[in-house]
C-alpha cells in the first residue's frame, strides 16, 4: 500500500499537482508506514500558526506589494542617479544599488526587473553602456536584495529553524541574527559586482554624469516620505526597541500611509486588490509551510537526517568537502526550483546533516539564500532569465550568455562567504 501511495505521489507531482498536496500526501504516508495516528498532521500545522515571527510574513508581503504598485521604483531610481551617478561606472552602481535595496523592500526578484528594467535599461545605454553588459547587468542584479532587511527568503528559513530547534536540540534561530549575517555578503556582491563593471569597462570607459546638488536635493525632496523606511525597519530591529513582528507591523503601516495618503498614488479603490494579492501570496506560502513542518517531524521522528548524515560521513570526510558539495546541491536546486518551496523541501533535511559537521544554523542559512540567489538565473528553470526575456523581448539563450560574468564574480563571493564564516557572523556572535 506504502509503494502504490509513492507511486501515486509521483505521478501526481509530474502531472502538476499542487506542491502542498504532495507534501501533505508525503507526510500521511511517512507517519502510516510509523504506524503513528495522522492526528499528528493537524498538531504539527497548529504549532506553526503559534510561531510569532510568522506574523510579520503578511505584513512585509503588504508592504512589499504596496510599494511595487507605487511609483517607489522612479524615486529609488532619481535619487540613486543624483547621489551615485557621478562615480565611475556610475550609472553601473546606480542600477546595483537600486535593484538591491527594491528587491529588499518589496521581496520580490522579478518585480525588480519588472518595475526598474524600463528605468534603468535605457539609462544605462543612453550613459553609453553597451547593451549585452546592460542586460546582463539587470539580469543579475533582480535578485541581489535576497540577504537584506527584511528579506522573506530569510525569515522563512528562520521560521523553519526555530520550528525544528526543539527536535535537534540546537539553540533557537534569531531572526535578528539572520538579519545581521546577511548584511556584509549582501554588501560584498554588490561591491564585487561593481568592481567587475569597472573592470569590464576599463578599455572603454563610460564619461561620468557631472554631480547637480540641485537634482540631488529635487530627488530627496521627491523620495522624503520614503527615505526614513529604512532606518524605520533596520533602526527598529536591529536596536532591539522592536521585535521582527512589531517592526513588520509599523513597516506596513507606514507603506500604508505614506503611498496611499502622503504620495496618494494607490487609491483607495485599489487597496483591496492589493490586498487581495498579497494574501494570496501569503496563503500559497503559509500552507505550503505548514505541510512541510509536517513533514520535517516525519523525516525526524523516522531518522531520515542521521541516515543522510551516515551516507555522506562515508562519502564525505571533511567540512570543507561538505560544503562543496552543498553549494552544488543548491545551485542545482536554485536552478530547478521556486526559492520557498527549496527552503521548505531542503533545509528539513540540509539543517541536521550541517549541524553534525559543525555549521552554523545563522551561517547555514546565509549560504541556502544566496545559491537560490544565484540560482534566480541559472538554467534551465532561472526565474529573471524568464522575467527578463519577457520584459526585455530577448531570448533565454542571449541573456544567459549576457550574465555569465556576473555569475562567475557571484559565484566567487559565494565561495568566500561558505568559507569564511566570520564575513556573516562577525556581527551575530561575540
Amino acid at each position: 500500500m506504502i509503494i502504490v501511495g509513492v507511486i501515486l505521489l509521483i505521478v501526481l507531482a509530474l502531472l502538476g499537482a499542487p506542491l502542498f498536496a504532495i507534501i501533505l500526501g508525503a507526510a500521511a504516508l511517512g507517519f502510516h508506514s510509523l504506524d503513528t495516528e495522522l492526528a499528528v498532521l493537524h498538531i504539527d500545522i497548529y504549532q506553526m500558526a503559534n510561531s510569532v515571527v510568522l506574523m510579520a510574513l503578511p505584513l512585509f508581503t503588504f508592504a512589499g506589494f504596496l510599494l511595487s504598485e507605487s511609483k517607489t521604483a522612479d524615486r529609488m531610481m532619481r535619487l540613486s542617479q543624483a547621489a551615485l551617478g557621478w562615480m565611475p561606472g556610475g550609472m553601473a552602481f546606480v542600477a546595483l544599488i537600486a535593484c538591491a535595496f527594491f528587491t529588499a523592500l518589496t521581496g520580490g526578484s522579478g518585480v525588480t526587473i519588472v518595475a526598474l528594467g524600463a528605468l534603468l535599461l535605457p539609462a544605462l545605454a543612453k550613459a553609453g553602456y553597451a547593451e549585452r553588459f546592460n542586460l546582463g547587468l539587470m539580469t543579475s542584479s533582480g535578485s541581489l536584495g535576497l540577504l537584506i532587511v527584511p528579506s522573506v527568503p530569510l525569515l522563512i528559513y528562520g521560521i523553519i529553524a526555530q520550528q525544528m530547534s526543539q527536535q535537534l536540540e540546537m539553540p533557537q534561530v534569531d531572526i535578528v541574527d539572520l538579519y545581521l549575517a546577511g548584511l556584509v555578503p549582501a554588501l560584498l556582491m554588490i561591491v564585487a559586482l561593481y568592481l567587475w563593471c569597472l573592470w569590464a569597462m576599463r578599455k572603454d570607459p563610460v564619461p561620468k554624469q557631472p554631480f547637480s546638488f540641485a537634482e540631488l536635493r529635487a530627488a530627496l525632496w521627491e523620495a522624503r516620505w520614503e527615505i526614513p523606511l529604512p532606518f524605520v525597519v533596520l533602526g527598529g530591529i536591529f536596536s532591539g526597541f522592536l521585535v521582527v513582528s512589531e517592526a513588520a507591523a509599523v513597516t506596513a503601516l507606514y507603506v500604508l500611509v505614506a503611498e496611499v495618503v502622503l504620495y496618494r498614488e494607490i487609491s483607495l479603490r485599489r487597496l483591496p486588490g492589493i490586498m487581495r494579492e498579497s494574501m494570496v501570496m501569503v496563503g500559497g506560502i503559509l500552507l505550503i509551510l505548514g505541510v512541510a513542518l509536517a513533514f520535517t517531524d516525519y523525516l525526524v521522528y523516522s531518522g531520515v537526517p542521521e541516515t543522510l548524515f551516515d551516507f555522506i560521513q562515508t562519502h564525505v570526510e571533511s567540512k570543507v568537502a561538505f560544503l562543496l558539495l552543498l553549494n552544488i546541491v543548491l545551485l542545482v536546486l536554485g536552478a530547478l526550483l521556486d526559492i520557498f518551496a527549496a527552503l521548505v523541501i531542503m533545509v528539513p533535511l540540509i539543517l541536521p546533516v550541517a549541524l553534525r559537521y559543525g555549521i552554523d544554523p545563522v551561517h547555514l542559512g546565509i549560504i541556502f539564500v544566496a545559491n537560490m540567489q544565484i540560482g534566480y538565473i541559472t538554467p534551465p528553470v532561472g526565474m529573471n532569465l524568464f522575467i527578463a526575456s519577457y520584459r526585455f523581448k530577448k531570448s533565454i539563450t542571449e541573456l544567459f550568455s549576457a550574465t555569465i560574468p556576473f555569475m562567475l564574480v557571484l559565484l566567487a563571493v559565494l565561495m568566500l562567504i561558505t568559507y569564511v564564516p566570520s564575513l556573516s557572523l562577525f556581527l551575530v556572535r561575540d
